[in-house]
C-alpha cells in the first residue's frame, strides 16, 4: 500500500465518527409520538367513521326509532329494510348495469387513456404534442354543468343515451386527470428501455405493451381506482344521459327514496349498505397497488 492511499485510509476513518454522529442527529427517533399529527389523523378518521356509523344504525332501525340525534343504537334490528330495498330498487337489475358501466369504463380508461399518454409524453418536445398536452390539461378546468346540455343532445342523435354513451362519456371526461398523472410517470421511464427493444427489432407498439404498459402497473391501479369510484357512484351523468329506466345504475334507483314530502330513510341507508358493499371489497384487495401507485406518483 502506498503513502498516499494510507493516508486517504486513515482520513476516512477519522471521518467516520463524525458522519455517524451526523447521521444520528438527523435520524427521526420512531419511538417519539407526534401528538399534532396523531390527532390530525384521529380527526380525519372521525369524518370517516361518524358517518359510516350512523349509516349503520340508520340501516337497522324503524321509521319510529329515528328520533333525537340519530346516534342511539337500535332498541331492535328491523333487517327487513334490506329486502324492502332489494325488492324496491330492483337490486340485481341495477347492480348489473353499474357493474358493466364500471368494468367497461374502467377497461377502456386504462387501455385508452395510457396509450395516448404515451404518445404525448415521448413527443412532447414537438409543438403539436406539447399544444395537445395543454388542451388536455385546460380541460380538467371546464365544468360539466357547462357542457351537460350539449352531451345530452349529442347523445340522443347518436343513440348513445344507454350504457354503452355512459362508458364513452366517462372515459373522454377521465381522459384530462389520467394524461397529467400517466405523462409525468412515463417521462420518467428510461428512453434506453426502449432504444434497446427498437435496435432488436420490436416495433413501437410491441415496445408499448411489452414494456411501458407493465411498468404502469402502479399507476394502473391508482387510475383504475379512481375511474372505479367514479363510474360506480356517479348520479348526475346517468341522470341526464339514460333514457331507459331499465338500464338504470344504482345511484338513480337510490333516488325512488327520495320524495317531495317524505323520505324512507332507514331502507334509502340499507341500500346505500347493499350499494358499498362490492366496492368495499375491491378497494379492500387492490388498496395496496392503489397506496403504492400514489405514493410513487407524489415522489416524481
Amino acid at each position: 500500500m502506498t503513502a498516499t492511499s494510507q493516508s486517504t485510509a486513515r482520513r476516512v476513518l477519522a471521518d467516520q465518527p463524525v458522519r455517524d454522529d451526523v447521521e444520528r442527529a438527523f435520524r427521526p427517533d420512531r419511538r417519539r409520538v407526534n401528538w399534532w399529527l396523531t390527532a390530525l389523523v384521529a380527526v380525519c378518521a372521525l369524518t370517516v367513521l361518524i358517518p359510516l356509523y350512523l349509516t349503520v344504525v340508520t340501516a337497522l332501525k324503524t321509521p319510529d326509532q329515528l328520533g333525537g340525534t340519530g346516534f342511539g343504537l337500535p332498541t331492535s334490528a328491523r333487517w327487513e329494510n334490506f329486502a324492502d330495498a332489494w325488492t324496491l330498487t330492483s337490486f340485481p337489475r341495477a347492480l348489473l348495469n353499474t357493474g358493466l358501466v364500471t368494468v367497461g369504463t374502467v377497461l377502456l380508461t386504462l387501455v385508452t387513456n395510457s396509450m395516448v399518454a404515451y404518445a404525448i409524453a415521448r413527443n412532447l418536445h414537438r409543438r403539436f404534442f406539447k399544444g395537445l398536452y395543454i388542451y388536455f390539461i385546460a380541460a380538467l378546468f371546464v365544468p360539466f354543468p357547462i357542457i351537460m346540455l350539449p352531451v345530452v343532445k349529442q347523445t340522443a342523435i347518436f343513440g348513445l343515451d344507454n350504457q354503452l354513451g355512459l362508458i364513452l362519456l366517462y372515459t373522454v371526461y377521465g381522459l384530462s386527470f389520467n394524461i397529467f398523472v400517466y405523462v409525468a410517470f412515463i417521462r420518467s421511464i428510461p428512453l434506453e428501455l426502449e432504444e434497446a427493444a427498437l435496435t432488436d427489432g420490436a416495433t413501437t407498439w410491441t415496445v408499448f405493451w411489452r414494456i411501458i404498459f407493465p411498468l404502469l402497473g402502479p399507476m394502473n391501479a391508482t387510475v383504475g381506482i379512481l375511474t372505479c369510484l367514479w363510474a360506480w357512484n356517479d348520479f348526475m351523468l346517468p341522470l341526464v344521459i339514460l333514457s331507459d329506466p331499465s338500464a338504470q345504475t344504482l345511484p338513480l334507483a337510490q333516488f325512488i327514496f327520495q320524495g317531495q314530502f317524505n323520505t324512507n330513510y332507514p331502507v334509502a341507508f340499507a341500500s346505500y349498505l347493499m350499494a358499498m358493499a362490492p366496492l368495499l371489497v375491491v378497494y379492500l384487495f387492490a388498496q395496496r397497488w392503489v397506496i403504492s401507485g400514489v405514493m410513487r406518483g407524489s415522489s416524481k
